[in-house]
């Protein structure tokens, strides 16, 4: 498996993947070409230090992932950073084949590079599975979360 940071020609195959899940088919628009809302984003995405947006290829050099940290500073914990890790993303076809676990573990060891003291995300509740696989490999449910929606 390779990791490395997300090109604007990777967007179709991250959107698709995105797209390809319950909810994602209920908020996403996978479209040939795809809407240029995506496109803004990503250079958004690019364009900030403390962003990374990232793919994860197979062998053959397909992406089969992606996913996108962010490092946020805090005045807590003694001026700490926290990484956010958000769209976590595996292609259907490729799912129980570990790459979920090995995303995780360079996600570790990149957060350790960058200094950050707490890795955090958030899961639907509609996602049992996706809950149990982080409970696996370590995170805690330690908060309620809230969202409002604009």
């Amino acid at each position: 498996m390779t990791f490395r940071q997300a090109t604007k020609e990777d967007l179709p195959a991250i959107i698709e993947m995105i797209a390809n899940d319950t909810l994602g088919q209920l908020r996403e628009r996978y479209e040939d070409p795809l809407p240029k809302e995506y496109y803004n984003a990503f250079e958004r995405i690019d364009g900030d230090r403390n962003q990374e947006l990232m793919v994860i290829e197979n062998s053959e050099r397909e992406v089969v992932g992606s996913f996108q940290l962010s490092f946020l500073q805090y005045l807590t914990y003694v001026g700490g950073i926290r990484c956010l890790v958000e769209n976590v993303h595996v292609r259907e076809d490729q799912t129980g084949k570990g790459i979920g676990k090995q995303m995780f573990q360079w996600i570790i060891e990149r957060a350790k590079e960058k200094g950050v003291h707490l890795i955090q995300l958030t899961s639907n509740k509609l996602r049992p599975n996706a809950i149990r696989f982080y409970e696996g490999i370590g995170f805690k449910a330690t908060h309620e979360g809230f969202k409002l929606h604009l």
